[in-house]
């Protein structure tokens, strides 16, 4: 019998690095950058960034439903790239620029923080758990990958749409 590989302790040991980066960002003072450099492009770069992760996952969906198995993974694999291309550019900006203010007032405010606080929650929770499904999937363990990956597809295609959204809503307000 195939013995599993165990992938435990990278995956708890990226989820804690991986949100820690992400809080310490926000709190730490901003790194000052040398005189040429200009990361003002970052949010649109990363709303693209999320938009192909989103695109990948919906076409792994897909192949998964018609039963192409390596189509799907190739698409995973996809998505996990840009998700990481992605954090990479993210902590990039937000370790050296100054955060942006929404600037909407009235009904699109809260809007614009309903959907903003639900993406940072699930984007900090569904870390291990893309990580435990991508393991499963690995590991060819079937079952038990379909059962958690029901529950982690929404949940990842919710992450990287409302980034799309929170991006659009709030890209008015970038300084340039």
């Amino acid at each position: 019998m195939k013995q599993d590989k165990n992938y435990t302790p990278l995956i708890w040991g990226l989820s804690i690095a991986i949100n820690l980066l992400v809080a310490l960002a926000f709190f730490l003072p901003k790194m000052a950058l040398p005189e040429g450099y200009d990361f003002s492009y970052i949010p649109h770069f990363n709303a693209i960034i999320n938009s192909m992760t989103f695109i990948c996952l919906l076409s792994a969906f897909w192949a998964i439903k018609k039963k192409k198995i390596t189509i799907h993974r190739r698409f995973i694999f996809g998505a996990l790239f840009f998700t990481c291309i992605f954090l990479g550019s993210y902590l990039l900006y937000h370790f050296t620029m100054p955060s942006t203010r929404f600037g909407g007032e009235g009904w699109i405010r809260y809007i614009y923080f309903l959907i903003l606080i639900t993406h940072i929650i699930t984007a900090a929770i569904i870390v291990p758990f893309v990580l435990i499904t991508i393991a499963r999937g690995l590991n060819m363990n079937v079952p038990k990958h379909r059962k958690i990956a029901r529950k982690v597809m929404p949940a990842w295609l919710y992450v990287s749409s409302s980034g799309i959204v929170v991006y659009l809503m709030i890209s008015p307000y970038y300084l340039n």
